[in-house]
């Protein structure tokens, strides 16, 4: 192969969500490894994520491209080929300003290439219009204008051309527009806040908008058919025609993959939404059962107070009480008393006379 990792570490991956242009949605579930990879072939340097065997990043680093540190553990960079933006969660500070690091390093490096290759193509662009290349008659492949393999990690391994083509200007001054765009975009962009709850409301329109974004592709694919039919008659490469309509083929046919991912993804997020919902329904529900027995204990309690101011009251009467008893008893004992005084002289005075 021609291009090998040269630098990894892990993160979360998120992207922004295209309907909103400011939440990110997670394109991953835990932490992946994330690389930058340098193809030999091309000069070129990208940025590839894979969770499983889905490219969840093939981004090629251009000279035009900023990596923005939007927190402590959090950054960002836009891609305008991809038209998105990512976004990238570290573990640590220290994982985050590596990264950084790297960008910078190998934007620079990206820069220099540029330069060289451009001055190669102005050495190469003075042959006389009976010398052309048969490389400028080639037809124009999403390869080469994206600078992307649609998620694989497998080169394209194509030479420069001596000069590039209308369309290929056209879309390099439609790119730095989209790129100044998606600047202006990046700037408004506040910090990380991605909430599975906020995606899983917005999913259901995002299903709408893939369909759109599917039907779009699938235009395009017939567009580059007229076009490649179109290039048959012109150039007559036969084979490379062919293989271009079989990368169209399996382009369209890995995008309704991603569609249907996408649908079990919706479907997955919506079971996990009625269990939220019955789980938060349980919680409630002993929320009152736990207010009823609030109220219930507070209703003893009061009844025990004033079981207990009863019982106090109770208590004084029958100390008042058993206090009269004996200031009766008392005064019985000395009645008592008396009357035996009396009693005896009563006797006495009997029995003198």
């Amino acid at each position: 192969m021609g291009e090998q990792p040269i630098f990894s570490t892990r993160a979360h991956v998120f992207q922004i969500d295209p309907s909103t242009k400011k939440n990110w949605v997670p394109t991953s579930k835990h932490a992946v490894t994330v690389s930058y990879f340098f193809d030999n072939t091309r000069n070129v340097y990208r940025i590839i994520c894979l969770d499983g065997s889905k490219a969840i990043i093939n981004s090629t680093i251009t000279p035009n491209m900023t990596f923005t540190k939007t927190s402590q553990k959090f950054g960002q960079w836009a891609d305008s080929r991809a038209n998105t933006v990512y976004g990238l969660g570290f573990s640590s500070e220290s994982s985050l300003a590596k990264f950084a690091e790297k960008f910078a390093e190998f934007k620079e490096a990206a820069r220099l290439a540029k330069e060289k290759s451009q001055e190669k193509m102005e050495l190469t662009s003075t042959p006389s219009q009976e010398s052309i290349p048969g490389d400028l008659l080639s037809p124009l492949t999403p390869e080469s204008i994206n600078g992307t393999d649609d998620g694989r990690v497998t080169p394209q391994h194509a030479e420069p051309r001596a000069e590039p083509s209308q369309n290929a200007l056209a879309f390099s001054h439609s790119s730095s527009n989209v790129n100044k765009h998606w600047e202006a975009e990046l700037a408004a962009l506040k910090g990380n806040n991605a909430k599975l709850t906020a995606a899983l409301l917005e999913s259901t329109a995002n299903v709408k908008q893939w369909k759109q974004q599917l039907a779009a592709y699938q235009e395009e694919a017939e567009r580059l058919h007229k076009r490649v039919t179109e290039l048959e008659c012109v150039s007559g490469q036969t084979t490379v025609i062919k293989s271009q309509k079989t990368e169209l083929n399996q382009t369209i046919e890995e995008l309704e993959s991603a569609l249907r991912a996408k649908e079990e993804e919706l479907e997955s997020l919506k079971e996990e939404v009625e269990s939220a919902n019955e789980f938060q329904f349980q919680k409630d529900s002993l929320t009152q059962k736990l207010q009823d027995t609030e109220s219930a204990n507070r209703a003893l309690e009061a009844r025990l107070g004033d079981l207990e101011q009863r019982m106090q009251s109770d208590q004084r009467e029958r100390d008042a009480f058993r206090e009269s008893l004996r200031s009766l008893l008392e005064l019985l004992d000395g009645k008592l008393f008396e009357l035996t005084e009396l009693r005896d002289a009563l006797g006495k005075l009997v029995e003198s006379s």
